[in-house]
């Protein structure tokens, strides 16, 4: 692979810093993913410079989970929640602005600036090496979230090879507190999305009261984000890699003009607008809810 992404017409580096490709990835990615959006020579700059760091073979991620094991050893306390799901390798919306540590209930007068505390009597299955394991984990973060963030932790957990079923037991048997929450996001939460971004994407969505797929095929043209198909209704995540060539934009515009021909409409969001305009996109999908006109027959 290239050592970078270059304006072609112009021989140009182009891209993002790692740091923030890192964070539009999901807070963990691998080096495949992080050269679609920066260059190897800013991803060994942010590694030397400690803002990257090295996770597992051709695994980088930002350098949370190693802060949030300090400050749980301070504590005396596990590291949890969106730390923890940081240490599994699940892809977040965002990473966690604080360390996020769990200590006992009994736990009084603790120095926590700096740090996301919460409070729970962990039994030792919950817990597998100074870290909430991962059931455990995904429902914390669907109690604690909001249903984006929670959700996007779930989808992930589930592509990881988390098992619905073991999910489902555990966020029913959740303390009454967040149980319903937590049963919303394992019930909703799909292996299918992408990344996530169009896990949020999808959260937005359902929020909205659309009743959308992930990853799904329309007609012959090819496989959409998110896809209501009772609405006729194609929602994207629009890609924030870097896409030098004029037969990509081509391609591009030639494939929703085709939706189109089909009769769907179609709705396309940035990933800037969807983690922090999130009341434009939900305005949006909602009046196409409103909208909604019956499907056309590209179906039949």
């Amino acid at each position: 692979m290239d050592d970078a992404p270059y304006h072609r017409s112009t021989g140009q580096e182009t891209g993002m810093d790692a740091v923030e490709a890192i964070t539009v990835l999901g807070g963990v990615a691998t080096t495949q993913e992080l050269l679609r959006c920066t260059s190897r020579r800013r991803l060994r700059s942010a590694v030397g410079a400690g803002r990257v760091v090295r996770v597992g073979p051709r695994r980088w991620a930002l350098p949370g989970v190693d802060d949030a094991r300090a400050a749980a050893a301070r504590l005396g306390g596990v590291v949890s929640h969106l730390s923890a799901a940081q240490h599994w390798g699940w892809k977040l919306k965002l990473p966690p602005a604080l360390p996020c540590v769990t200590v006992p209930r009994r736990s009084c007068r603790l120095d926590s600036d700096g740090v996301e505390l919460h409070w729970a009597d962990l039994r030792r299955e919950d817990v597998s090496r100074g870290v909430t394991e991962p059931l455990r984990t995904v429902v914390d973060c669907a109690r604690t979230y909001p249903f984006d963030v929670a959700l996007a932790v779930a989808d992930s957990a589930l592509r990881a090879g988390l098992d619905r079923v073991d999910l489902l037991a555990v966020a029913g048997h959740a303390p009454r507190t967040g149980r319903r929450r937590a049963l919303r996001v394992v019930e909703r939460a799909d292996d299918r999305a992408d990344n996530p971004f169009e896990s949020v994407l999808r959260a937005l969505a359902i929020d909205a009261g659309l009743d959308v797929e992930p990853q799904q095929w329309v007609g012959r043209v090819g496989r959409v984000d998110l896809h209501d198909r009772a609405r006729a209704l194609v929602i994207e995540a629009d890609s924030f890699e870097f896409h030098a060539d004029r037969a990509g934009l081509r391609r591009d515009v030639r494939r929703y003009t085709s939706f189109v021909r089909l009769g769907q409409r179609v709705a396309r969001f940035t990933w800037e607008e969807v983690m922090f305009e999130q009341d434009y996109v939900l305005d949006v999908l909602r009046d196409l809810r409103v909208g909604a006109t019956r499907p056309s027959s590209w179906h039949r």
